[in-house]
């Protein structure tokens, strides 16, 4: 059987109505591309047949009320792709404004754990036009947190798309197999017996942790520090309502800005995103003496043979928003970006998922319960969560439609209420930003600043 790490478990565990845990993406389609036109039967059938080479969209949790640890992964043996694809319109005049809306609130509901936990959303009626007559067309897909992260997502997309409009399904993929409930208590009782061996491992390594965060600063070279951020309107609570917006830059510009800077993409994504957050709490009188501070996670997949679907590490990085030349502060952050990178590769890639792995599923419960009778800290942990992630350098189709965007869309936390997720796609970066309206509730004036913020650093190529 195959058991949720304390990872994957804790993003289930964390889970709440304010709080789903999922991650999303918006595709934009041109249905002209179809072999021989579209039509949403023909792209249900196409699903369909990919569906037998994704293993995650065909399991679901199962768990005994004996169990001692954390639920498992089998599967469906009724699986009905009807009650995952799901058909909708925007109402007129079809616009981002419209799309926005709908997939807020497609983004707000959680997912139903009775059954596998993803949704996709065939959205039409996109600037008006029938997809039928070779209009444009949106699809949104959610998947828990629990079954994939940023990384195994997108892995996910590649199943899903093509590089050609009419290529053939991949090869089929077998699923976890089935458990009944007192094999899956057994095999949870002897992993609490053993949890303690599991410490033996952390308890040395988190030590080490300790020991090198304390040198690092002291010497000046450690990542930011967290709770060193200043409270922003983004550090709050939030509700279960959300509000998104997207962007798309030119991705051979991205890179331009890069060479001539002698950064990485990442830099540069970075001091965009800084940018932007800088001119938006700037216009509201609200921008911190202090600079932003961004926790960046990042995969750890190959590089550990930890279990669990989620193979997460991380790092705080200071977005040095209290620098107001754009150029200055791009090699500021490339310079900071390689001093957090050093000090998160010193602390191995396997302490956060070894950490998560020693927590059982009662201590899981008393954390949670504990952290949510806490009152919420005046200082923010961190202001924003900003992920990158790499795309395929080539042009994909979906159902034979040409995929012109694809947005990734992270979750959102209280007192973290605004993620910013970018992926690379062919020629184009794409931006997707979610927050909560309650706490931003004119997220699209934040995402048209990133193609400001990326002319004003082409002004300096």
């Amino acid at each position: 059987m195959e058991r949720l790490s304390g990872l994957d478990a804790g993003l289930l565990y964390s889970e709440s109505s304010t709080v789903p845990l999922q991650v999303c993406s918006v595709s934009e389609l041109d249905t002209s591309t179809v072999p021989g036109g579209y039509t949403f039967e023909k792209f249900r059938d196409d699903l369909a047949r990919r569906i037998p080479a994704i293993p995650e969209f065909r399991t679901k949790l199962a768990d005994s009320q004996f169990n001692a640890d954390h639920p498992v992964w089998v599967e469906d043996k009724t699986f009905d792709l009807s009650r995952h694809l799901n058909r909708i319109a925007l109402p007129a005049p079809g616009g981002r404004e419209e799309l926005g809306a709908v997939c807020s609130h497609i983004a707000s509901i959680p997912l139903d754990r009775s059954k596998p936990l993803w949704e996709m959303w065939v959205i039409e009626g996109i600037s008006g036009a029938n997809p039928e007559d070779g209009g444009p067309l949106a699809v949104m897909l959610k998947v828990h947190h629990a079954a994939v992260d940023g990384v195994a997502a997108a892995d996910l997309l590649e199943k899903l798309l093509d590089t050609e409009p009419d290529a053939a399904p991949p090869d089929p993929v077998d699923a976890p197999s089935d458990a009944p409930a007192w094999a899956i208590a057994a095999d949870g009782l002897w992993r609490l017996v053993t949890r303690p061996w599991q410490l033996t491992r952390v308890v040395p390594v988190t030590a080490a942790m300790v020991t090198q965060t304390v040198n690092r600063a002291v010497n000046g070279t450690a990542m930011a520090a967290p709770f060193s951020a200043p409270t922003t309107r983004f550090n709050n609570q939030i509700t279960s309502e959300r509000t998104i917006a997207l962007a798309q830059l030119n991705l051979d510009d991205v890179k331009k800005v890069k060479n001539t800077a002698d950064v990485k993409v990442n830099d540069v994504v970075m001091a965009l995103c800084a940018g932007a957050l800088r001119g938006y709490l700037q216009d509201k009188d609200e921008l911190p003496r202090k600079p932003l501070i961004a926790v960046v996670p990042s995969s750890v997949h190959g590089q550990t043979d930890r279990p669990g679907r989620n193979q997460l590490s991380g790092m705080f990085c200071n977005l040095h928003t209290d620098i107001g030349d754009p150029w200055e502060r791009l090699h500021t952050i490339a310079t900071s970006n390689v001093r957090a990178k050093e000090h998160s590769g010193s602390l191995g890639p396997t302490l956060l998922v070894d950490l998560a792995q020693s927590i059982s599923r009662t201590m899981y419960g008393w954390l949670l319960g504990l952290m949510a009778r806490a009152p919420i800290s005046r200082a923010a942990i961190h202001n924003v969560i900003i992920s990158n992630v790499a795309g395929p350098p080539v042009t994909l189709y979906s159902g034979g439609a040409k995929v012109n965007a694809l947005y990734p869309l992270g979750p959102i936390f209280h007192s973290s209420g605004l993620n910013i997720t970018v992926m690379s796609l062919a020629d184009k970066l794409n931006v997707g930003i979610i927050s909560c309206p309650q706490l931003i509730d004119d997220l699209w004036d934040l995402g048209d600043r990133f193609e400001l913020e990326l002319k004003e650093l082409l002004s300096h190529c």
